[in-house]
């Protein structure tokens, strides 16, 4: 299975970075740094994963693309 895409943005709002993952519904992280964004995103990944297969609720297979790809 391939991964999950990740965007990761500055946030003039939230003074730091945010990462997130399109597929799984609600799931970011923050971060000082576009670095700390993405280590924080993957716990925030697996605690995602985590809770949906303990509430039952399914997985989605990892679909999104961004623009620049979805013409492959």
């Amino acid at each position: 299975m391939k991964d999950y895409h990740i965007n990761i943005f500055y946030s003039e709002k939230d003074g730091g970075y945010i990462a997130d993952i399109p597929d799984l519904k609600g799931c970011s992280a923050f971060g000082v740094s576009p670095e700390e964004a993405a280590k924080e995103i993957q716990l925030a990944k697996k605690a995602w994963i985590a809770a949906a297969r303990e509430a039952d609720i399914p997985i989605p297979r990892p679909r999104y693309k961004p623009i620049i790809y979805q013409n492959q």
